[in-house]
């Protein structure tokens, strides 16, 4: 299989690569750590008691903050998204460019959804 493999001639092709080394992301070691559960249970005690000191309705800000830890468009913080990442060669500045316009729609979107429910 060595010496068929070293012939230009054809391919040969296999599930996964003998001599490969895996090369684990980044972005999945930030992933196992930083997961979005973990972002709403860190950021949604600010602005609720930032809302309770002024006054304000704590639901708006508790639903901000929920929604927008859902908003993985910029970087490959999803899991999906660090899945395709490296087999598909995407970097970040891919993201970036592709996630830019969604960011600026999803957050048009939920300021406007909040300012007409609450």
């Amino acid at each position: 299989m060595q010496e068929l493999s070293e012939d230009r001639n054809f391919v040969v092709v296999t599930d996964f690569p003998r001599q490969e080394v895996v090369r684990e992301h980044k972005v999945k070691e930030a992933l196992s750590f930083f997961t979005l559960a973990l972002c709403l249970v860190l950021f949604t005690p600010l602005p609720v008691s930032v809302c309770l000191l002024t006054g304000a309705n704590p639901a708006v800000f508790a639903l901000t903050v929920a929604l927008a830890t859902s908003n993985s468009f910029l970087i490959p913080t999803h899991q999906v998204n660090a899945l395709i990442m490296g087999p598909v060669g995407y970097r970040v500045t891919d993201f970036l460019r592709a996630g830019g316009v969604m960011t600026l729609l999803f957050l048009i979107v939920i300021v406007g959804m909040l300012n007409l429910v609450y």
